[in-house]
């Protein structure tokens, strides 16, 4: 009985919650209610006037987690005629070799999905080679959506590099830092020891025995030697500073004693989240927010080496490298699988955008001095992404390699209006058009059918303006008022039965 009882009492609830959303105005449908529909449908399917409330199973035209957007046209976009589109149409042809060759679909959760295979194949079949075209190419294939989190009237731009340090094979009195390949007993669900790179986010364990997972070792204990002595160094370097900058970057470019170069790229984190270390310097009143810079930083930690341990593990994160066979003219590879053009690629979120996606970005940036007077306009490419990079309109930008672009990368962190080239069979205005429209709210049939006017204004308008001859307005006149009766006959009347029978006994 018990069960029933609770069944009863919950079908209870969802009848008052119903009832209170109709007379609250809102147009909602029971649970219960979808099954007598499919039921009436399969009895009466060729009945024309049964409503089916079916707009939990419409595609909307583009759908991505906590973004705002807004479609806009080509003269909307600030700056785009100005700029020079054909490294872009030659950094988005990069893009389309590993979009070509997916042989899965991407999950639902991207809004992009696969739609940029399309464009993907006009422009590997195109044979473009001046601005004119490719400016042409992208007005065709594309549509621009203004993209920016919900609340917020711009996106945000840092930069990246790849640093260029010296180092070394073996250890030595100078070369004392390691380097770290991906350990063995490094695993991350859904992953196996074969994959050439493991995520940049998530949980991420050791085993200890045969079933035992545990969290893996963090910055602190690898660098007291966790992990030391396993053959799992790949080169050395001279300082922790170097080493936790090319952390940060997430690639590398070492130059050892013979001159040759060892190019590293990141294969594994160790499962911690970032912890800015600028933001830690900026909380403690060491450095005010508006000088932070990668110099900054490293000014800090070379003054005080015992501080600068201190405040390197603040940030538990740790990742590891494999070495890549690139040549000194190649770039760093991104998250995609492809080389990086400076100036032209971005990092964006993983978790909301796909790779390949064009983004226009306009923004006052600090690129030829500390100052944010650079004017920015300028189409990019999603190929790489970043643990710190998080949101629908939040993206890092690669500069090259080398000093001069770490110089402009350290002190980029400003505000920027990004918009999104979307491949024209998404284009939210052409799949708007076919959107059912919401059924009328039983509110709004009601008035139709019985409409309502405010008879006391009326009457007043009618009263003052009209003859009472001639009044269209009916008048409905008061009820007389009741004769008032004597005292006694009142009480009298108010007096019950019982106690008019016990008063006459009394008399007698």
């Amino acid at each position: 009985m018990a069960p029933r009882a609770a069944n009863n009492k919950h079908v209870l609830l969802l009848s008052a919650a119903w009832l209170l959303a109709c007379a609250a105005g809102f147009y909602f449908v029971p649970p219960w209610a979808n099954d007598e529909a499919e039921a009436r449908r399969g009895r009466h399917s060729q009945a024309s006037n049964v409503h089916v409330n079916d707009y939990t199973r419409v595609v909307w035209p583009i759908q991505i987690d906590g973004a705002q957007y807004a479609p806009l046209t080509w003269s909307d976009l600030k700056g785009w005629s100005d700029d020079d589109p054909l490294p872009a149409f030659k950094t988005f042809r990069d893009s389309c070799k590993p979009i070509a060759a997916q042989s899965m679909l991407l999950p639902d959760d991207k809004a992009l999905g696969t739609s940029l295979r399309d464009p993907c194949r006009v422009a590997r079949e195109s044979n473009i080679t001046d601005t004119a075209k490719a400016r042409e190419f992208f007005e065709q294939n594309f549509v621009p959506l203004q993209i920016s989190r919900i609340g917020d009237d711009a996106g945000f731009v840092t930069g990246y590099y790849e640093p260029v340090v010296d180092g070394s094979r073996t250890r030595s009195d100078l070369y004392q830092v390691p380097v770290y390949r991906r350990p063995s007993n490094l695993f991350v669900r859904g992953f196996t020891q074969a994959s050439l790179s493991l995520p940049n986010k998530g949980d991420v364990f050791r085993k200890i025995g045969r079933r035992k997972l545990v969290p893996y070792f963090d910055r602190a204990e690898i660098e007291d030697g966790a992990i030391a002595g396993r053959g799992l160094e790949v080169v050395w370097l001279k300082n922790y500073t170097d080493l936790l900058f090319i952390q940060i970057q997430g690639s590398a470019r070492v130059r050892l004693e013979d001159g040759s170069i060892v190019r590293l790229n990141y294969e594994a984190h160790n499962g911690y989240g970032y912890t800015p270390v600028g933001r830690v310097l900026i909380d403690r009143g060491i450095v005010p927010k508006e000088q932070m810079s990668m110099q900054k930083i490293r000014e800090y930690m070379e003054q005080d080496p015992d501080a600068a341990k201190e405040l390197r593990r603040q940030n538990r994160s740790y990742v590891f490298f494999r070495e890549v066979q690139l040549s000194d003219k190649d770039e760093a590879v991104g998250a995609q699988g492809v080389p990086l053009t400076a100036g032209r690629s971005i990092a964006v979120d993983k978790a909301l955008h796909v790779y390949g996606t064009p983004f226009f970005i306009a923004g006052d940036l600090p690129i030829e001095s500390d100052k944010p007077n650079t004017p920015f306009r300028r189409l990019m490419v999603a190929q790489d992404t970043g643990s710190a990079i998080v949101g629908p309109a939040r993206a890092d930008i690669y500069f090259g390699a080398g000093s001069d672009a770490g110089k402009i990368a350290g002190r980029l962190k400003n505000p920027a209006q990004f918009a999104m080239l979307l491949p024209k069979s998404l284009d939210p205005v052409e799949r708007g058009k076919t959107m059912p429209l919401p059924a009328d709210r039983p509110s709004e049939k009601i008035a139709k059918l019985f409409p309502q006017t405010d008879t006391a204004k009326d009457t007043a308008v009618a009263t003052k303006n009209v003859a009472p001859a001639t009044s269209t307005v009916a008048l409905i006149p008061l009820p007389e008022a009741r004769p008032k009766e004597a005292p006694a006959k009142v009480e009298a009347k108010l007096e019950s039965p019982r106690r008019a029978r016990h008063r006459v006994r009394q008399r007698r």
